[in-house]
């Protein structure tokens, strides 16, 4: 079996470190830096030929950096003879773009896949993609990793009264509903109207939520204003106490200051996305770490063996 080499982008890289420790192995040595005009420089130093090798870089803020890291990366492997490259992709930038929702509108999310493939990758492995079309955009295989086995055990421990797992809306029940089956829940939806980009109305809520402990469950939060909103109406409805579950922890903008003004008693997400510092001072933020499921997905993929059986 052809040996394999894990190298990261500037993404992430407490989590790339955090994989290759769970691997047993140490991260590629690899300078991703800038030319004085901001220009990527890219070096590879050592010899990746005929390795499998893994490109950990979550498409994070900076996005547009992060995904030209990337790009340069996969094209030096690539040139460099690498037997296979897999691109991880932990958090999945564009996948709010996945389809033309008006008039002369792009699918941002298809192009990225499609640079990916350009660039080199033959193989894509990301958690949680916002829309899970994105899986088709891609020619070759993507590992679809879900963050539920990390936040299953957590949610456990909180000892909640009567849970209910709540989906902020229509798109997300199947997730909620998923979580509801494995924890013993009750399932309610709230019914959102977006008037703008992150900008969101609560209508209202289907299903009861009175004299019980909601778990508002999504895949990320970018500025949290549904998700504040949310918490909002349900204990406007009744809600006993409410937490909050998103895989990803984007909280850009207001995000902060509304999850700290808001009811919501902890927001649990994941470390796919490496936290600010105001977002490492909130004392809601409980971040469990995904390196583990990562570093188990990249292991299976390398030794031929099944990564669906993680979620089973």
């Amino acid at each position: 079996m052809r040996p394999y080499k894990i190298f990261a982008g500037n993404s992430n890289p407490e989590l790339a470190r955090e994989i290759c420790a769970y691997l047993g192995t140490d991260l590629g040595d690899a300078k991703v830096g800038r030319f004085s005009d901001g220009e990527i420089r890219v070096e590879i130093n050592e010899s990746v030929r005929g390795a499998d090798v893994y490109v950990i870089q979550s498409t994070c803020a900076p996005v547009n950096e992060h995904i030209m890291e990337l790009l340069i990366m996969l094209d030096a492997l690539k040139r460099a003879s690498a037997g296979s490259i897999s691109a991880v992709v932990p958090y999945f930038g564009y996948a709010r773009q996945d389809r033309k929702a008006a008039p002369r509108a792009p699918i941002s999310a298809r192009l990225v896949t499609d640079l990916i493939s350009a660039a080199g990758a033959q193989r894509i492995i990301t958690m949680e993609l916002h829309a899970g079309q994105i899986q088709g955009f891609f020619n070759g295989p993507v590992d679809h990793l879900y963050c539920s086995p990390v936040m299953l055990d957590y949610i456990a421990s909180l000892d909640l009264h009567n849970p209910v797992i709540v989906s902020p809306d229509a798109g997300g029940v199947e997730r909620a509903r998923a979580y509801g089956k494995r924890l013993n829940a009750g399932l309610a939806i709230i019914d959102k109207r977006r008037a703008a980009p992150n900008v969101a109305e609560i209508m209202h809520i289907v299903g009861d939520v009175r004299d019980c402990d909601a778990i508002l469950v999504d895949d990320m939060v970018d500025t949290a204003g549904t998700l504040c909103q949310g918490a909002r109406a349900l204990a406007e409805h009744g809600a006993r106490r409410v937490f909050a579950l998103a895989t990803h922890s984007v909280l850009s903008g207001p995000a902060i200051t509304r999850l700290n003004e808001s009811n919501i008693e902890s927001l649990i997400t994941s470390n796919t996305i490496p936290l600010t510092p105001a977002g490492r001072a909130c004392p809601k933020l409980k971040v469990l770490s995904a390196a583990n499921l990562f570093g188990e997905a990249i292991k299976r993929i390398h030794d031929l063996d099944s990564v669906s059986s993680l979620f089973t």
